[in-house]
């Protein structure tokens, strides 16, 4: 099952230009922006390549530290839905992933497909997130490592948690419709400088 990135864009033009979506992203910043199915090899390339990029801005230990960091998890993320969902449906689902340097840091942009029956407990846990402070992220991410009561299934909360401390910012989201069974899920995760 792909997703249709262009979708918003071929909305909002009738003709998709090459050149002006190139030009977008130099103008943004785009270290790196993929959409396909992921495997581990995959991860691996791309935790390389942004770990060359961060490298070359020649910016502090400690931002390298979070975008990497964040970045992993992310992944991981990732990683994880799409074996779920390649166990329901066999075949591989399409993601997205995004990482862009801006004014205030970097912005870890993440896109796939959630089951529809997961929405509901995904957007509580998101929501929980980010009326959590940074002291009290820490209290529930120590609660959910040794009691384990954030998600049945072990994925999305932990991870999510992690992210959400790592960041120190709100994490934004958002739920679009797929089809009958499925919305797509973005994460856009910022880490300031």
């Amino acid at each position: 099952m792909q997703i249709d990135l262009f979708y918003i864009k071929k909305r909002l033009s009738e003709e998709f230009n090459i050149f002006d979506f190139y030009s977008d992203m130099e103008k943004n910043n785009v270290l790196l922006s993929f959409k396909g199915a992921i495997n581990d090899d995959l991860v691996a390339a791309i935790i390389e390549l942004i770990e060359k990029k961060l490298e070359l801005k020649s910016e502090s230990t400690k931002i390298k530290k979070k975008v990497f960091n964040i970045l992993v998890e992310c992944l991981q993320n990732l990683y994880h839905h799409n074996a779920e969902f390649n166990e329901k449906n066999d075949e591989d689902m399409a993601v997205v992933v995004m990482i862009a340097k801006n004014i205030e840091g970097y912005s870890i942009v993440t896109g796939n497909l959630i089951d529809d029956v997961k929405v509901d407990s995904f957007k509580s846990k998101l929501e929980e997130i980010n009326s959590l402070d940074k002291k009290e992220l820490k209290q529930l991410y120590k609660t959910v490592l040794t009691e384990g009561k954030f998600s049945e299934a072990g994925g999305a909360g932990l991870g999510l948690i992690d992210i959400g401390r790592k960041s120190g910012e709100p994490l934004e989201y958002g739920f679009i419709p797929f089809n009958d069974s499925y919305s797509f899920f973005s994460l856009n995760v910022k880490i300031n400088q």
